[in-house]
C-alpha cells in the first residue's frame, strides 16, 4: 500500500464519523443534515414567496430550523407581518450619509452574498462561513461576515452558535431600533410558525404578556405543533457589546434581542469603517415530548 493510500484509509473512518452532510438544494437554499434528517436551512440567496410583495425579497438568514425529532418551528413570509423571516438579523433603521434606509421591512437596504458560503462537516460539528454585503443605491455600504457552528444532538435537544460581524466600508453606518413609542425591534430574532399552547419564558420566568426594552439574558418559546410540543431558546454571549439586551418579546410568535436598544443613554450604534462589530447568540432547540 503507498503511502498515499494509506492516508486516505485512515481519513476516510474520520470522515464517515461524521453525522452532518451539507446540501444546495439550489436558488441559494443550503440545507444542513444530520444522520439523514433536515436539521435547517441557510438561505444565502434571495427569496420571495409566490404571493408576497416584490419589496420583501431578502437573502442571509436561517429558514427552517428543525427540532431532532424533526418539528419546524420557524415561519418565512407570514401575512401578517411578510418582512419575518425564519432566524434573522435586521435592523428598521439603517442611517449612512445623512439618509434613512431600512433592513427590516421595506428593503431599502439590498443584502448580497457574491460568493456561495463555505462548509464543513466533522464528527464534532457542522460549520457555515458567508460573507455579504449591505447595498444603498447600488453602493456597498457594509460587510457582513456570518460563521455559524452546529453541534450534534444531544438527547432532545440540538444547539448552534451563530457568529455574525459587520463592519462599515467607506463611511460611518448607524442602527437604531424601532422608532415606535416603547418599543426598539431590531437584531436577532425569530418568528414563530402556527401553534398551540404557547409558552413565553425568559430568565425562567414564565411571562403572562408580551414584553418590550426589559434587560433579558436569554429568551424561549414554547409550543406544541402538530400534536409536538418543543421549544426555541435563544441565548446572546454576554460577553457581547451591550449584553444584556433588552427583548421584543410576542406571543403572536416573536422572539428578539433587541441590540442596541432604547435607554436614556444609547438609542443606536454606529458602526466605523475598520472597526467591526461583532456579536454571538447561541440557539437550542429541543421536542419535549
Amino acid at each position: 500500500m503507498t503511502r498515499r493510500a494509506m492516508w486516505l484509509a485512515l481519513a476516510l473512518p474520520a470522515v464517515a464519523q461524521s453525522p452532518f452532510a451539507w446540501k444546495d438544494l439550489g436558488d441559494g437554499r443550503l440545507q444542513l443534515s444530520e444522520r439523514g434528517k433536515a436539521a435547517l436551512i441557510y438561505n444565502y440567496g434571495a427569496q420571495l414567496k409566490p404571493g408576497a410583495p416584490e419589496d420583501r425579497r431578502r437573502c442571509c438568514y436561517i429558514f427552517p430550523v428543525y427540532t431532532p425529532a424533526g418539528v419546524s418551528m420557524l415561519d418565512d413570509f407570514p401575512q401578517d407581518h411578510w418582512h419575518h423571516r425564519g432566524l434573522f438579523w435586521a435592523w428598521p433603521v439603517v442611517e449612512v450619509d445623512g439618509k434613512r434606509y431600512d433592513l427590516w421591512m421595506n428593503m431599502t437596504v439590498k443584502e448580497r452574498e457574491p460568493t456561495a458560503p463555505v462548509t464543513s462537516a466533522s464528527a464534532r460539528e457542522a460549520r457555515l462561513e458567508a460573507q455579504s454585503f449591505w447595498e444603498v443605491e447600488g453602493k456597498p455600504i457594509v460587510r457582513e461576515n456570518l460563521r455559524l457552528r452546529v453541534m450534534p444532538t444531544a438527547g432532545a435537544a440540538r444547539e448552534f452558535e451563530v457568529e455574525l460581524a459587520w463592519e462599515a466600508l467607506a463611511a460611518p453606518v448607524t442602527l437604531r431600533g424601532s422608532r415606535e413609542a416603547s418599543k426598539s425591534y431590531g437584531g436577532f430574532s425569530a418568528r414563530f410558525a402556527p401553534r398551540e399552547g404557547t409558552v413565553l419564558r425568559a430568565d425562567g420566568e414564565t411571562l403572562s404578556k408580551d414584553e418590550d426594552l426589559t434587560p433579558r439574558h436569554w429568551a424561549e418559546l414554547e409550543g406544541v405543533y402538530g400534536g409536538k410540543k418543543a421549544v426555541l431558546r435563544i441565548t446572546p454571549d454576554s460577553q457581547d457589546a451591550g449584553a444584556p439586551y433588552q427583548w421584543c418579546l410576542r406571543n403572536y410568535g416573536f422572539v428578539g434581542a433587541s441590540f442596541p436598544g432604547r435607554t436614556e443613554s444609547v438609542d443606536g450604534y454606529t458602526l466605523q469603517p475598520g472597526k467591526p462589530l461583532t456579536l454571538r447568540f447561541r440557539v437550542r432547540v429541543s421536542d419535549l415530548n
